[in-house]
């Protein structure tokens, strides 16, 4: 299978974590989009769901298909989310963020019961580290918010700077308002120490690694859709 297949393929599988009337979170990315395609086909067959949505990129995408997606505020626990990954480490440890909406997709991550990761064959690593893991900051008085995050990366012996995120020539712009940085960190050895030591740092609103968050990956490849656990 192409690495579309692939997607396609773990989009469609993730439907087996799905029972009318669920309130589900939609994830956002290449990915999670075909499992957002495959919730407008069940909402046509006759399921009921409660949509909440990751982004305001995926917002669109399910609004296109038809669905309505309503306010995490006004929905509470969930009982499922569904979002891809750009790493899958061990223990389904994960470094997510390379679409922009990492800060929303945790908060709705930790908002759900269950956590389900889909994502091709290629995402699957020994060693988290070789995508470039984003960190999110919030702009005022960035640069020294990056100074900090640069002295934290020293400490896990990480030699590579953050790098602002760009779109189009200019610093591209989260949902929420904010900045990204990419660190190409090459390994994280560390990757619990790292998310704790980021995470104090004042001025970084999240980053993207999800650590004891995902139940479950369903990961496509040339032999079809494989299930991995922690």
């Amino acid at each position: 299978m192409t690495s579309d297949e692939q997607k396609k393929a773990v989009g469609d599988a993730a439907m087996r974590y799905i029972k009318d009337g669920m309130k589900v979170g939609l994830g956002t990315g290449s990915t999670a989009a075909w499992f957002v395609k495959a919730i407008a086909q069940g909402v046509q067959d006759g399921m009921k769901l409660t949509l909440v949505s990751t982004s305001v990129q995926t917002t669109q995408l399910a609004q296109s298909l038809g669905l309505s997606i309503k306010d995490i505020i006004d929905v509470g626990t969930l009982d499922v989310c569904v979002d891809g990954a750009d790493e899958v480490g061990p223990g389904l440890a994960l470094i997510k963020g390379g679409g922009g909406a990492l800060l929303r997709e945790k908060l709705i991550w930790e908002q759900a019961k269950t956590c389900v990761v889909i994502a091709d064959a290629g995402k699957v690593v020994d060693t988290l580290g070789k995508f470039a893991l984003p960190v999110e900051v919030e702009p005022f008085a960035h640069k020294g918010t990056v100074n900090r995050i640069s002295d934290v990366l020293a400490e896990f012996d990480i030699a590579m700077l953050p790098v602002l995120r760009k779109k189009d020539g200019q610093p591209f712009v989260t949902d929420g308002g904010n900045l990204i940085f990419d660190i190409a960190c090459g390994r994280i050895e560390d990757p619990v120490g790292l998310a704790h030591a980021l995470k104090s740092v004042t001025g970084v609103v999240d980053h993207g690694l999800f650590l004891d968050l995902a139940e479950v990956a369903l990961i496509g490849g040339p032999d079809g859709v494989k299930t991995l656990e922690p």
